[in-house]
């Protein structure tokens, strides 16, 4: 299945099909040199099936996990392209979640003012969110994604055979993100969570969620308004994780509480938890309520003393809201 994405930048595809990774070359220009970024989470067989096409390639491996999203490790990816004269005809190749896409997209949106590059997610969460849309970055000052570029890729992968050797949490982990968009946009989509197995229905839950993003990007590329509905559970997840440093909890297992701070009818709540403990995600924590208000109220999406959240009262009706620094500690506690 090939899905367009049209954006102002640029239009490209998404591949989506079992078994796409060993064919990977097919799909790209025959003559490109490419460096490759991945992390030490990424099984050496999956990372195999593309070096295989492209032995010459250099490889960049960075630890895995969210720590590894700082500028240290973007310096060394940049000094890596450096040294392998990468130059402005060439790409780079993501493969990995989605620390590993953020990364490499920021370091091809920045490297002599924008190469091309491509994406090959190989977890739920990149494959589901962070694959579409364009927003590349790092982490600063302990706030999330800080510093960062819109950079479409040239093409993304989704190989949903990679997903085979996934650690079940972090399988998990990104279905937070595809039942966002079911209660966000999509009511179908959340029933599959609701009477079905996720696994048993991977395919269609990630096509799914995929045609939500790629809907709301297509419209808004650069989050000046609809866009920000895709942020529903982030702008709490987001302060969970900077309170727990980015340790304890996983990214969509915060984007599921946040989900639960930010659902504001108590039946779509009740349906929600439901879901979210059939899913082994965690519904509520222990972090100080004034702590997780005081790093809202520092996200990047916050105008001094007021930010823009997304609520939802009926699955599939979100709504953007504004709160005060005031209201954010009230909801907070609540």
């Amino acid at each position: 299945m090939v899905i367009p994405v049209h954006t102002n930048a640029k239009d490209y595809e998404i591949i989506f099909k079992r078994g796409i990774l060993p064919e990977v070359s097919s799909y790209l220009p025959g003559n490109i040199r490419v460096m490759i970024v991945t992390d030490d989470g990424v099984p050496d067989f999956w990372l195999e099936s593309l070096t295989v096409q492209y032995p010459k390639a250099p490889v960049h491996v960075i630890p895995n996990g969210e720590a590894s999203k700082n500028f240290d490790t973007y310096k060394g990816i940049l000094e890596d392209m450096l040294e392998h004269h990468l130059s402005r005809r060439d790409y780079l190749i993501a493969l990995g979640g989605g620390v590993v896409g953020d990364l490499t997209g920021f370091c091809a949106a920045t490297y002599m003012r924008g190469i091309s590059w491509i994406n090959i997610p190989t977890t739920t969460l990149s494959q589901i969110d962070s694959s579409i849309g364009g927003k590349t970055g790092i982490d600063f000052g302990g706030v999330k994604n800080s510093v960062g570029a819109f950079w479409q890729p040239e093409k993304v992968f989704i190989d949903p055979e990679v997903l085979s050797t996934l650690p079940l949490r972090h399988y998990r982990n990104g279905m937070a993100e595809a039942l966002k968009a079911g209660m966000i946009r999509d009511p179908e989509l959340f029933e599959l969570f609701e009477n079905g197995d996720m696994m048993d229905n991977e395919e269609e839950i990630i096509r799914r969620a995929l045609m939500v993003k790629k809907e709301v990007v297509e419209k808004d590329e650069r989050e000046a308004g609809l866009r920000k509905i895709l942020n529903f559970g982030h702008t709490a997840g987001h302060a969970y994780e900077s309170y727990y440093g980015f340790d304890k909890y996983l990214h969509g297992e915060c984007v599921a509480m946040g989900m639960m701070k930010m659902t504001t009818d108590p039946v779509t709540k009740a349906r929600l938890r439901k879901v979210l403990e059939k899913m082994n995600l965690p519904v509520s924590c222990d972090a100080d309520p004034l702590k997780i208000a005081e790093f809202i109220t520092h996200d990047k999406k916050a105008d001094h003393d007021q930010i823009t959240v997304v609520t939802v009262s009926k699955i599939g009706d979100c709504k953007l809201e504004t709160w005060t620094t005031d209201e954010v500690v009230r909801r907070c506690r609540v």
